[in-house]
């Protein structure tokens, strides 16, 4: 068990180097800087910056510094916002992508889980139907549809929410909606098919001729072992999700992660788009982890790091 530990950290550790390595030579390979604009500044103006940034220093050398920067956890002070550094950007924009983010993961798993059982124990029924015709509708329709709809009807002709913000309860709707509109449809499809195939399983049938109610096969044997696959979705989805929407914000003038990301790109601002990617690669790989995890939590049967048998 302490042995497959140490090779995931250390697995994730070089994971996260690489995706610091490629976004670096990345960002540095498109062309112009980030003290460009679309009137030039004076030559010597632009010196003077890049002295100041230490982006007149060899690339290697400059690569060689933000590295050992990562490893303190110091990303770098902002090109473009003076006065800011990259820490200060994520502290301040990933709690309101976090605060989005956690409302939509709450919504997928109340609503998509649920409808997916539902969508399995009346297969081939009214009930069925109607919700893979929602799901497939949920699952063609992008996000940034969804929310360009909700802000035409609900914030414009009806006047029922605001436009953009977070600035009221209702304010919070619209994002969450857009946000978790796809993953409780897949999350829903994906729930009914496994669902389908755990209650086809032996250990099911004997669970049922052995006199145990429905209730009791359904939620404390057949789910546990269907929500295998969900929860190896919700991992990724989760990071994706906290971590910030870039079509998602923008529609709705959230300052959150994903609005800060595309406006770092927008500017070259080259410690921003680093400092976001790196953020999210560490977000990421610790959930794949609490995946593997929880695969232990759904199925017993399932040792880390051992064979069956073992």
């Amino acid at each position: 068990m302490n042995r497959y530990y140490i090779k995931r950290i250390v697995s994730a550790v070089i994971t996260i180097l690489l995706i610091a390595t490629v976004t670096f030579f990345m960002m540095r390979a498109i062309p112009g800087g980030p003290f460009s604009r679309e009137r030039a500044l004076p030559d010597a103006i632009i010196e003077a910056l890049n002295r100041k940034y230490n982006l007149d220093a060899p690339l290697f050398k400059q690569y060689v510094d933000y590295m050992l920067g990562l490893f303190t956890f110091d990303l770098g002070p902002s090109f473009r916002r003076l006065g800011y550094t990259v820490n200060d950007l994520i502290a301040s924009g990933f709690p309101v992508s976090a605060q989005i983010g956690l409302f939509a993961v709450l919504t997928i798993v109340i609503v998509g889980i649920p409808l997916g059982v539902l969508s399995a124990l009346r297969q081939n029924k009214v009930e069925d139907y109607v919700v893979m015709f929602l799901a497939t509708l949920g699952v063609t329709i992008p996000s940034f549809v969804v929310a360009t709809v909700y802000i035409y009807f609900f914030a414009g002709q009806w006047k029922l929410v605001p436009a953009f913000g977070l600035n009221s309860p209702a304010s919070y709707i619209g994002p969450v909606i857009a946000l978790s509109g796809y993953s409780i449809s897949f999350v829903a499809r994906l729930t009914r098919s496994s669902m389908l195939e755990v209650l086809r399983q032996d250990y099911v049938r004997t669970a049922r001729a052995s006199g145990l109610s429905n209730f009791v096969v359904i939620y404390k044997y057949a789910l546990k072992n269907a929500l295998i696959p969900v929860i190896t979705y919700m991992g990724p989805m989760i990071a994706a999700i906290l971590t910030g929407s870039f079509v998602v914000e923008r529609i709705f003038a959230l300052p959150g992660m994903g609005y800060m990301y595309v406006e770092g790109v927008n500017n070259r601002d080259y410690t921003v788009v680093l400092g976001s990617t790196v953020f999210y690669a560490i977000f990421y790989v610790v959930m794949v982890l609490l995946v593997d995890i929880g695969y232990t939590i759904a199925d017993p049967r399932i040792r880390l790091g051992k064979k069956y048998g073992d």
